[in-house]
């Protein structure tokens, strides 16, 4: 496989003194995962982890204390969420249950889920053997006598019992060992192959492995070329013939954003329940544990206590101007990757690099402005198509970045000149006629038109909801490619934004307009600008989440999702292809 040049050997990773056993269980379940959760600080709840956390309560209560070894000679007695470690082996343990009984210590481990069902009869699962093998380890270590244990499977009430033979401690050695090795190296394992155990993980959305196993394979969306950083071959691989990508997330997420657009509001605290106020009255309650994202647009005021309480749940805080005009975010500190950043910035030094990415983002722009066109509009030309076509593929071979904005800048007139023809309704009887939704050139800052003015508002959103998804996967948003940094401008996201500008930012828009969501009552005039207002705001906001909501087909991977869960995928997969998973990035381009 070829990809980026090999690194300079790595510096040794400041790892915790121990290695906690949950984590060796994790280990011998997938090292993949092992790494995401204990290496990199990844970790994604699911319905089975919030199951299992909540049967965990009752044990994970401290109870009685455990007396030293030399006390329990007849002792009978049971202590609960007893915490040891290992010198020798420097793992830890929290264990749920120690039954003592005529000096042996017996360690019982709260599972949830079911047992393992053979020919032999109810087994535990290797994981859970090692697992409690490992704790077995701990208390001989601290002078405990251990000769068997048993994992207690909370689905099916059922005590399953682990006999503590050679064979079995050796096993949770080498375990602790391999484990302890991964993760003092720098190496991401490979992702399991088609493996069941990928369907009922949490991480899957972060791991991508069916994406990752594809990719290596080769592939790539049409019209995306591979970076071959070796021999300067821009030639398009192919896609397998036969390739199945299973849909390991859900295709849209259950939780939803929610925007405070009415002046005046003030957002304070009550437990564990936001409290949106005007004045003294109470008008909404928010539970942040069902919603993934907070947006303030304008004079709307947040307390400490509040803030806190988002943090708590990782949901970012994106602040707005009035008008729409992204400020910037509070973003919970929950993103510990700082490998992928010190690569991000390394990269980011590289011309080459910077002229390879960003080749394909403009191409995959200008392919996605020809196709809504396409789509959509009453009578397209054939030579604006062509000329759409030509400018996407000589961007692909841009010899430098002056040459890449040229040929942008001149897509984007073709397109933007031609938008008119996407627009379906008519001015409204009786309106002020300058306000009829009409569209000659781009004008920003300010908008001098209403459709200039929701395009603005529109990127504006669109930005703030890839700056989110760069902190989630462990970029720095503000260090980009083909963007070049500039204080105050989230450069990464606006570089992955370029794709889905006509895809999600226009088309929303597009059917705000033609759907009569907006229409020109819903803009006011200050000069030579136009702003929407209030009432205006508030449709556009439902008509840009209705469009992240489409489910979208992906032309490598044949699922489908909402275009939320896509910039999320496609973020990780520019992530993976830094850190020298695939070996190139497939820029998305709809069919």
């Amino acid at each position: 496989m070829t990809g980026l040049p090999a690194e300079s050997p790595p510096q040794a990773r400041a790892l915790p003194d121990y290695l906690p056993a949950r984590m060796v269980n994790e280990f011998v379940y997938c090292p993949r995962l092992f790494f995401y959760e204990w290496v990199e600080g990844v970790f994604l709840d699911s319905a089975d982890t919030l199951e299992g956390k909540a049967q965990h309560k009752r044990v994970d209560q401290e109870g009685n204390s455990l007396c030293g070894p030399e006390q329990l000679e007849g002792a009978r007695l049971q202590a609960r969420s007893i915490l040891l470690s290992s010198e020798q082996h420097r793992v830890i343990a929290r264990m749920d249950l120690l039954e003592v009984a005529d000096g042996h210590v017996c360690p019982v481990d709260y599972k949830h889920g079911r047992p393992r069902e053979t020919a032999e009869g109810l087994e535990v699962w290797p994981t859970d053997r090692v697992q409690l093998a490992v704790q077995a380890l701990i208390l001989r270590e601290n002078g405990y006598r251990c000769q068997e244990g048993y994992v207690y499977y909370l689905t099916t009430k059922q005590r399953v019992r682990v006999g503590f033979s050679d064979e079995v401690m050796e096993e949770a050695g080498r375990a602790i060992a391999e484990a302890w090795k991964l993760a003092q190296s720098r190496e991401l394992p490979p992702p399991l192959v088609a493996s069941p155990k990928c369907l009922g993980c949490s991480l899957a959305p972060i791991c991508l492995p069916d994406e990752v196993a594809l990719l290596r394979q080769g592939s790539a969306l049409p019209g995306a070329h591979q970076l071959s950083l070796f021999d300067g071959d821009d030639s398009a691989p192919r896609k397998p013939a036969a390739s199945e990508t299973r849909l390991l997330m859900t295709p849209r997420d259950d939780l939803k954003p929610v925007y405070l657009n009415t002046q005046g509001l003030r957002v304070g605290r009550s437990h564990s329940v936001l409290e949106v106020k005007d004045g003294q009255s109470v008008v909404m309650e928010i539970r942040p544990n069902e919603i993934n994202q907070l947006n303030v647009m304008g004079n709307v005021q947040l307390t400490t206590q509040a803030i806190q309480l988002l943090c708590e749940q990782d949901t970012p805080v994106c602040y707005f101007s009035q008008g729409g005009w992204f400020y910037g975010i509070t973003q919970p500190l929950s993103t510990k990757n700082v490998f992928l950043r010190q690569r991000q910035f390394r990269l980011a030094d590289e011309p080459w690099f910077c002229l390879r990415l960003a080749r394909q983002l403009v191409a995959g722009k200008i392919r996605n402005q020809r196709t809504l066109l396409m789509r959509n509009h009453a009578q397209p030309d054939d030579r604006l198509l062509r000329g759409l076509k030509e400018l996407a593929e000589r961007s692909e071979g841009a010899a430098s970045m002056e040459e890449l904005l040229g040929l942008e800048g001149q897509a984007g007139r073709l397109y933007f000149g031609s938008f008119n023809g996407l627009i379906k309704v008519e001015p409204e009887e009786g309106i002020d006629p300058m306000f009829r939704l009409d569209l000659s050139s781009r004008n920003r800052r300010p908008p001098r038109d209403p459709v200039n003015a929701l395009l603005s508002l529109a990127y504006s959103l669109l930005v703030k909801d890839l700056t989110i998804a760069c902190y989630a996967a462990g970029f720095d948003p503000m260090m980009g490619f083909y963007h070049q940094p500039r204080f105050g401008r989230p450069s990464l996201a606006l570089d992955l934004m370029e794709p889905f500008r006509p895809l999600v930012a226009d088309s929303a828009v597009l059917q705000a307009i033609n759907n009569r969501m907006v229409s020109a009552k819903d803009f006011v005039r200050a000069g030579a600008s136009v702003a929407l207002t209030v009432a205006g705001r508030k449709a556009f906001y439902r008509a840009y989440e209705l469009r992240m909501d489409v489910l979208v087909t992906h032309p490598l991977f044949d699922y489908r999702v909402s275009y939320r869960r896509l910039l999320d995928i496609q973020v990780r997969l520019l992530a993976k292809y830094m850190a020298g998973e695939i070996d190139h990035y497939p820029v998305f381009v709809t069919r």
